[in-house]
């Protein structure tokens, strides 16, 4: 049985954790094998948006295994911490926006893999949480970071020292919670949905808008905004451009399929 699932519909691809059983508690083996599929999609010049859902009422994902992790001595806690960084870093470094779809609970390392997404989608049913301290650890998927720069460093600090879950009324409060999804519909829907919706817009101005927000917010204003000139050349001389303004011109919905272009 695959760790991980991957579909595809049209430019959409939808990547599912498939452990259900284990509440998707990532496991050496399930970050070698969800590392691979987000490098096979980052490498697809077709790929417009993704989605990154889960199998199983119950959770999202729990984060590490730990009982893969009980047994481990030193030299195998650090062979594991490579490949969790690799696959923290594939879900970053996916160069199309890509949406979480939460539900139940994302804890730990489950959450820092929602926190690598461009947004996070969730139901009334998910509970997130980063209690790495409680047992001695410190978030190393990027959720001291990455959680920072969502909801800033004082609500992060509070998240990250107490360990404690925050439920999806708070969580939407803290801005955790990008896309809230109630009234019962899926969130693996309301996901897509998005995903098709950003999907239908010119590829070349999408993945160079992504590549401006995550390479500029680190920087300060005036070299972000040389990054933000780079990527709005490498759009404005491609052919998604002509095509976006003959079709306004014409009345017409724009035909897009460019190849993207990257910034220089």
């Amino acid at each position: 049985m695959a760790l991980i699932e991957v579909s595809r519909a049209g430019a959409v691809a939808e990547i599912v954790l498939n452990r259900p059983e284990a509440l998707n508690a990532i496991s050496t083996a399930f970050a070698r094998e969800l590392t691979e599929r987000m490098r096979e999609l980052a490498a697809d010049d077709g790929l417009r948006a993704a989605v990154l859902s889960a199998n199983g009422e119950r959770a999202y994902c729990v984060g590490a295994d730990l009982k893969e992790r009980n047994g481990f001595g030193d030299a195998e806690f650090l062979a594991q911490r490579l490949v969790f960084r690799a696959m923290f870093g594939s879900v970053l470094d996916l160069p199309v926006p890509i949406i979480a779809a939460v539900g139940g609970f994302a804890l730990g390392g489950g959450l820092e893999l929602a926190l690598c997404c461009d947004l996070i989608a969730a139901d009334e049913s998910a509970v997130f949480g980063l209690p790495e301290v409680t047992v001695g650890l410190v978030p190393g998927g990027g959720g001291t970071q990455l959680l920072a720069r969502k909801i800033g460093p004082s609500r992060a600090a509070e998240l990250l020292y107490t360990g404690r879950r925050v439920e999806f009324a708070e969580a939407r409060a803290l801005g955790i919670v990008d896309r809230p999804v109630t009234g019962g519909r899926a969130v693996s829907a309301e996901a897509l949905e998005l995903a098709e919706r950003i999907a239908a817009n010119s590829p070349v101005g999408v993945r160079n808008a992504k590549h401006a927000l995550r390479t500029g917010l680190d920087l300060p204003l005036a070299a972000g905004l040389d990054v933000e000139d780079a990527a709005w050349r490498a759009a404005a001389f491609s052919a998604d451009r002509a095509e976006g303004i003959r079709a306004f011109n014409e009345k017409r919905p724009p035909a897009f399929g460019s190849r993207p272009a990257q910034p220089s």
